[in-house]
C-alpha cells in the first residue's frame, strides 16, 4: 500500500500545496492544468453526489475509487479541500486528512503570521512535517505497488 500524492486547495480552487511521493505516471500536462482538472472534477463530483444521493448525506463526498487508485477527500468548514491519492488497499483516510488539517495546516500555516492565507504555501516547516507525517502512516510504502 502507498500514498501517491496530496493536494490542498482553497475555497476558490487555488492549489495551495502539492506533494508527491510514489506517483509512477505523470499527467503529461503542466501542474497548473492538472490542478484545474482536479479541482473541476471534485467540484463536479460533489455536485453530482449531492443531487443524486437518495439519502441526506451528512459528510457528502468522501472518496472514490478507480481500478488503479483511490481518491480520499476532506473539506473543512472554511472551504479548504485536502485530497490524497492512494492505492486501492488503503482504507478510508478521512480522519488522517482531518489530522493533516488540524495538526499541520492550522498549526504551521493558519497560526503563522508570515503565511499569507490564499497564497501558495511557502513554509518549509509545514512541508517537512507533512512529509514526515505521510511517511509515518501505516500504509505508506516507499516502493509503490
Amino acid at each position: 500500500m502507498t500514498v501517491h500524492n496530496l493536494y490542498i486547495f482553497d475555497r476558490n480552487g487555488t492549489c495551495l500545496h502539492y506533494s508527491e511521493w510514489n506517483r509512477k505516471k505523470q499527467a503529461g500536462i503542466s501542474k497548473e492544468e492538472e490542478f484545474k482538472l482536479m479541482y473541476g472534477m471534485l467540484f463536479s463530483i460533489r455536485s453530482f453526489v449531492s443531487k443524486m444521493s437518495p439519502l441526506d448525506m451528512k459528510d457528502g463526498f468522501v472518496s472514490f475509487q478507480t481500478s488503479r487508485y483511490k481518491l480520499h477527500y476532506y473539506e473543512t468548514p472554511t472551504g479548504i479541500k485536502i485530497i490524497m491519492n492512494t492505492d486501492l488497499g488503503v482504507p478510508n483516510c478521512r480522519d488522517i486528512l482531518h489530522q493533516i488539517y488540524s495538526t499541520l495546516y492550522v498549526e504551521y500555516i493558519i497560526k503563522n503570521p508570515l503565511c499569507v492565507l490564499g497564497d501558495t504555501l511557502q513554509s518549509e516547516l509545514f512541508n517537512s512535517r507533512l512529509d514526515s507525517f505521510v511517511r509515518a502512516l501505516p500504509f505508506f510504502s516507499a516502493r509503490a505497488a
